[in-house]
């Protein structure tokens, strides 16, 4: 279990960029052990159902690697259908991507994120939406200076983190071990403006009190705060809030 870190540590965390040289926008982020490739593409053509609308949208992918794991996994594609998981995991990365894009800015287009795990050790949705906002970033980045739009399409920054609940104790950022232990596991994803996207809790055949969510809770906020600076610092940001 976690020996190398404290309970409010994160994992070492890195985002490298332009890693793809046909995505408009491409990331490589690092969690630790976890390990995921992040794309961005823009298509000028919105789902059927928003054509006319003046609208955009913006959607995801997820998916994982056969040898991401420790033992080899069969490609979802030669099985023919998607697990419950992987469309759980993508529809989240969705909405949590969307919540800080304007739709309306963003015109009649589609951005399709794509976040393919290479390796992982716990955290791979959160790994997702973190780097996932940053070659969205990149993407739109570009997008507004080829078509020289001024309108702010990214309203806010956007990341991810696990905790949970081991031994009783309130951890943040869990590996694989450690995720396999947990009495409790919770997702959150949080703005640079402190507003919450989304919190996913679950008792494994535990209760946990109010106290404890609000531990979890304080130590998410935290680490998603030194995981923004960080997204800012690779985008060579300002730490202020920036809007593009």
């Amino acid at each position: 279990m976690r020996k190398d870190r404290a309970f409010d540590e994160l994992r070492e965390i890195a985002f490298e960029t332009n890693t793809n040289i046909h995505a408009e926008g491409s990331c490589l982020v690092k969690f630790g052990n976890t390990h995921v490739i992040c794309t961005a593409s823009i298509d000028e053509k919105t789902p059927p159902w928003l054509r006319g609308s003046g609208k955009g949208w913006v959607t995801a992918e997820y998916g994982m690697l056969p040898r991401s794991t420790n033992t080899r996994i069969d490609r979802e594609s030669a099985k023919g259908k998607q697990s419950g998981r992987t469309q759980e995991i993508q529809r989240l990365i969705g909405r949590s991507l969307r919540s800080v894009v304007d739709l309306n800015n963003l015109g009649e287009r589609q951005v399709k994120v794509d976040c393919d795990v290479i390796q992982a050790d716990g955290g791979t949705r959160t790994a997702s939406i973190s780097g996932g906002f940053v070659s969205l970033y990149l993407a739109i980045d570009k997008l507004k200076k080829s078509y020289n739009i001024e309108k702010p399409i990214i309203k806010n920054f956007v990341a991810a983190i696990s905790a949970g609940i081991i031994d009783n104790k309130a951890r943040v950022d869990l590996d694989y071990d450690e995720d396999s232990a947990a009495e409790v596991d919770a997702n959150f994803v949080i703005c640079d403006n402190g507003k919450i996207s989304e919190i996913q809790a679950t008792g494994e055949e535990y209760f946990f009190s109010e106290e404890q969510y609000q531990e979890m809770f304080r130590l998410a906020k935290s680490g998603i705060e030194k995981i923004i600076s960080k997204q800012k610092n690779t985008l060579n940001l300002n730490l202020s809030l920036i809007h593009i």
